[in-house]
């Protein structure tokens, strides 16, 4: 199996240093997942800018931790769920939706639960939804630039998911609290 180094500020290259700084400020650590990216500065660096982007787009608090956690579980990202599982409880989502995310179930709130849909037919069918998939979602009371910024989302997760699977990215002490394993099917 092929190894990727956790990387320090003393093993990491030259153009990572600000961006564990930006970590650093961000999270008070480096969390293990910037730590594999600084191998390509420029990949730590595009999911950092993303992250920004995607926390400020123009879906709530809420709707952006039903993205990140539902693309999670769908791409079975052993380091992410966790990760994200504290950021949501951190921003206020409830543990039942909590709950059901992690689990791969429905939401009890329709609106939430089209966006999870939604997000989910976006992943699975590599962004090629049908117009009626398009027409439930803005009859939810979502709008097209809430669409592109779910393809933003889309975007940041599958750098850190990735990068996850393929590095097997030790979850950090802070989000060992919320370790996941799949529960069976998600595919719901």
């Amino acid at each position: 199996m092929t190894e990727f180094k956790l990387h320090t500020a003393e093993t990491a290259p030259a153009e990572a240093a600000p961006l564990f700084e930006n970590s650093r400020k961000a999270f008070g650590m480096i969390p293990n997942l910037h730590a594999v990216m600084a191998e390509s500065p420029e990949l730590l660096e595009a999911y950092q800018v993303t992250h920004t982007l995607f926390s400020r787009c123009s879906l709530s608090d809420e709707e952006r931790n039903v993205v990140w956690l539902a693309i999670n579980v769908e791409n079975q990202c052993h380091y992410c769920v966790p990760a994200h599982s504290m950021i949501a409880k951190m921003q206020g989502v409830s543990d039942e939706t909590l709950e059901n995310l992690r689990d791969g179930r429905p939401l009890d709130d329709p609106r939430l639960e089209t966006l999870r849909q939604f997000t989910l037919k976006m992943v699975r069918q590599r962004g090629l939804v049908d117009d009626s998939d398009i027409e439930a979602f803005l009859a939810a009371g979502f709008t097209k630039r809430n669409i592109l910024d779910v393809v933003l989302g889309i975007g940041q997760k599958v750098m850190s998911n990735y990068t996850n699977h393929l590095a097997l990215t030790p979850v950090d002490a802070p989000f060992a609290q919320y370790a996941w394993e799949p529960a069976g099917d998600s595919a719901q």
